[in-house]
């Protein structure tokens, strides 16, 4: 089998699994077992797999066919351009989340130095993305689960992101409340109790600690603006990555806080991503 039959062999098997993105995904099983970049494989569609290749291949249209998540089975995935380790129990980075660093950059453009705090870490993908991103940025990730926290140590030791602190321990109890921040971050867990079962297949296999945001959804968004604001200095900033239709709660939550100058961004979606205010 070559290379350009086995990517037709992969997306019509993807396809009849019920995958959605079944192009995209073939197209990056393919570059995974070829070690190939996109032009590459052009050039060489008609190269014969090798065993293993086409042994990997099974096996991974194997896992994908029981919908056990791509970046599982890769072990790693990219966001904002890097590679970040992934896998079960650690949330997966999503390009919707580069919508909430966005803002952040945007925020942090014209602070020197800036402290920032990022809550419910997971992977570290939002912090360390700062830190990088950001020169002179001092960056501190609370993950409560050892689980995810373990990614996040492999991450900031294989993007070098030496000016990144973790910590474990449970943002509901208020760690590192104890500083001043130019900036606190947070993607927290925010799907609805009723909505936990109409979510895609691959989502079940992800923590629910990483997930569930209580009954509304709306539970680390209370306890984050509660604990959190005297953590920020004057004019410093609070950011959510928020769920779909939970932008306008959020923003109220802000609101009621005391926060100023309370705005949203969309993903390339368009749906309402990234919630955020200024510490009055």
């Amino acid at each position: 089998m070559n290379i350009f039959e086995a990517y037709n062999k992969t997306k019509k098997e993807l396809e009849s699994a019920g995958i959605e993105d079944y192009v995209f995904e073939a197209k990056q099983i393919i570059k995974h077992i070829t070690g190939f970049s996109n032009s590459e494989i052009l050039m060489n569609y008609t190269n014969q797999l090798t065993e293993f290749q086409s042994n990997n291949l099974a096996a991974i249209i194997k896992q994908r066919a029981i919908r056990y998540p791509l970046q599982y089975i890769f072990g790693e995935w990219a966001f904002y351009g890097r590679e970040f380790y992934v896998g079960p129990g650690v949330l997966v980075p999503r390009a919707d989340t580069e919508t909430l660093v966005d803002v952040c950059l945007k925020y942090l453009e014209n602070t020197e130095n800036p402290a920032v705090l990022d809550l419910c870490a997971g992977s570290g993908c939002i912090g360390i993305t700062l830190a990088l991103e950001k020169a002179g940025a001092a960056v501190t990730l609370v993950e409560k689960f050892p689980e995810a926290a373990r990614y996040a140590e492999r991450n900031i030791k294989r993007l070098g992101a030496d000016n990144v602190t973790l910590i474990c321990g449970d943002v509901l109890k208020g760690e590192a409340n104890d500083k001043n921040y130019d900036l606190i971050v947070s993607n927290p867990p925010y799907i609805p109790k009723n909505e936990m079962k109409t979510v895609s297949p691959e989502v079940h296999y992800e923590p629910e600690t990483a997930l569930l945001g209580g009954e509304d959804g709306l539970d680390f968004y209370r306890a984050i603006t509660a604990e959190y604001k005297k953590a920020l200095k004057p004019g410093g900033m609070l950011a959510f990555e928020v769920g779909a239709g939970e932008a306008a709660a959020a923003e109220k939550l802000l609101e009621n806080a005391g926060f100023k100058e309370i705005s949203n961004a969309k993903d390339l979606g368009g749906i309402s991503r990234a919630v955020y205010g200024l510490k009055g």
